[in-house]
């Protein structure tokens, strides 16, 4: 069983690749060709889907997050980050390798 890394602020994450993602009504969805199963990202988790194309800090996915929406930045860093988590947990997102 692979080890739950903890997401700080200053983490990297970016998509891992193998997924086929695709819009519906405004939410994305994802199929994770190695698991064989499907995720719905709805539309923020598909924003920060959009974010993380490139390697991004999680207080720079907050950063945008928080521009997007306008909301208060303690609730949205406790919002993401746990969001984060899960998609790390999943395998649809690593930790870019440093350097």
């Amino acid at each position: 069983m692979k080890k739950t890394e903890v997401l700080s602020i200053d983490t990297v994450l970016v998509q891992c690749e193998g997924n086929i993602v695709s819009d519906m009504d405004g939410e994305k969805v994802m199929l994770s060709i190695e698991q064989g199963k499907y995720f719905n990202l709805g539309q923020v988790g598909g924003d920060i889907w959009g974010i993380i194309s490139t390697p991004r800090t999680v207080k720079e996915i907050i950063d945008s997050l928080r521009q997007l929406y306008e909301v208060d930045a303690e609730i949205c860093e406790q919002d993401v980050i746990p969001f984060l988590q899960s998609l790390l947990k999943e395998d649809l997102i690593r930790v870019a390798d440093a350097g």
